[in-house]
């Protein structure tokens, strides 16, 4: 048994002190969007930086700005200078759960079934918390790390990290390292370990159709002056295919990864379980192109709100106007500008009923981030993986948007970005019910205490 080995094992004895650890940071409703919780964030974040302290990290301590929320930072330096310096990236802070139906109280953590229920479970506490058990393990083992850690926790990742840059700028010492492994991706199985290669940008556009000055009878005007709402839904709609994906903007695919990411176990049944799919409800059919594809590499586009009246608000009126907000997600490279102008154009032209069509671009998005993981510090992560999980990383993407990891890249580009995580297409990421797999995160551990001897084999410093 090497030594890795042993420290693999002391963290895996220690699996049950961890899910303890962890279970008292989810009860803390650290949520970051709602002014009524920052008093929650900054107690999550003074405990978390206690904790640090008592494990045997150093400086650790609160990174404060003003109109921020304060991100906690810690490091272990005694490794030597010949060893390199990997910064672990997380975020402490939930999203809401106001109006969703829980099955679980969801600031209780709750095993079932041989998962962990809580909001915030795999997203993200379970990602940086998994460092923290392989850094305890090492530690009692050893005393002492393979390599120089420093670690990052963010505060304000779910509302998009808006003053990540400010942090960088005020507290360029917290994020020196050699390599950067950021927690908070998915894998494409329990058992298959994910890299994240490559996360869609966002674009936001409102579409205002406008015909009236004021709602009218439907009886009486019927069929001689426009339905605004009419007008809008075949408006969104020549926008899509048949099936209902956007038709407007889609990329080239190089035939290489295409054949490749057909390997990558996006099965119908991941899809259904994954995407709560009711049973008489087919999947949308990939054509000439794989699951992975429509999911990482091509844009989508979701109508996520409408002035089209609600059931408690109907009447028989021909409204004087109806808008819609489009969220479009940018492929990897695609130039948001130019995929939201061909939108615009599509809105516009020849508009049905005669109706006046304005479209305001909410947010001009991110072209999204593209990255290809080559050097000796992902063959490293491969061989870390590998012994735990009995399977090496299958490089994946992302079908949503993680601003930290776009600002992370293009400050620290030219470093090792190793994103992975502990989310599994069941987790269920910002909706009810979300959880973790057991088995995944004691695995995702393991991988962890492999990762610091390997990364510290593999990139010795002069």
């Amino acid at each position: 048994m090497s030594l890795a080995d042993e420290v693999a094992h002391c963290a895996d004895q220690a699996f049950d002190q961890t899910l303890d650890t962890l279970s008292g940071y989810l009860r803390i409703p650290a949520i970051s969007c709602d002014p009524d919780h920052f008093v929650e964030v900054r107690r999550l974040a003074h405990q978390i930086r206690d904790d640090l302290a008592a494990l045997g990290l150093e400086n650790a301590r609160l990174l404060e700005l003003p109109d921020a929320l304060p991100c906690v930072a810690a490091e272990w330096l005694h490794a030597g200078p010949q060893a390199p310096t990997v910064l672990i990236y997380g975020h402490l802070d939930l999203q809401p759960v106001k109006g969703e139906s829980w099955d679980s109280p969801p600031h209780e953590p709750t095993v079932r079934d041989g998962r962990l229920y809580a909001r915030g479970a795999a997203d993200d506490m379970g990602g940086w918390v998994s460092h923290l058990a392989a850094i305890r393990a090492w530690l009692q083992t050893t005393g002492s790390l393979p390599c120089n850690l420093r670690l990052l926790i963010e505060g304000e990742e779910e509302i998009g990290s808006p003053n990540l840059t400010r942090f960088m700028d005020a507290y360029p010492q917290a994020f020196e390292a050699q390599v950067m492994v950021l927690t908070d991706c998915d894998n494409p199985s329990p058992d298959v370990p994910g890299l994240t290669v490559s996360l869609r940008g966002l674009a936001e556009l409102r579409v205002t159709c406008k015909a009236l000055t004021a709602d009218v009878h439907s009886g009486l005007w019927g069929n001689m002056v426009p339905d605004v709402g009419v007008a809008l839904c075949r408006l969104i709609a020549r926008l899509t295919d048949e099936d209902g994906r956007l038709k407007i903007g889609r990329v080239e695919v190089d035939d290489a990864w295409r054949e490749a990411s057909a390997e990558v176990p996006l099965t119908e049944t991941v899809i259904r379980e994954g995407a709560h799919l009711r049973d008489d409800v087919a999947p949308l059919p990939v054509h000439d192109r794989t699951p992975a594809e429509w999911l990482w590499r091509q844009p989508a586009m979701t109508v996520v709100s409408t002035t089209l009246p609600s059931p408690a608000h109907k009447k028989n009126a021909l409204r004087r106007e109806a808008e819609a907000i489009l969220s479009v997600r940018v492929a990897p490279g695609q130039d948001p500008e130019a995929l939201c102008s061909a939108l615009t154009r599509a809105l516009t032209q020849d508009p049905p009923g005669g109706v006046l069509v304005e479209i305001e671009v909410l947010r001009d998005g991110s072209g999204g981030w593209l990255y290809e993981p080559s050097g000796p510090a992902f063959r490293a992560a491969d061989r870390a993986y590998d012994k735990a999980f009995g399977h090496k990383l299958v490089q994946v993407g992302v079908g949503g948007s993680i601003p930290f990891v776009a600002l992370l890249g293009e400050r620290f580009g030219d470093l090792p970005l190793i994103l992975n995580g502990v989310m599994d297409p069941k987790t269920t990421a910002h909706g009810p019910n979300e959880s973790m797999h057991l088995g995944l995160f004691r695995k995702a551990i393991a991988a962890n205490v492999y990762l610091y001897a390997e990364l510290a084999k593999a990139l010795p410093q002069r």
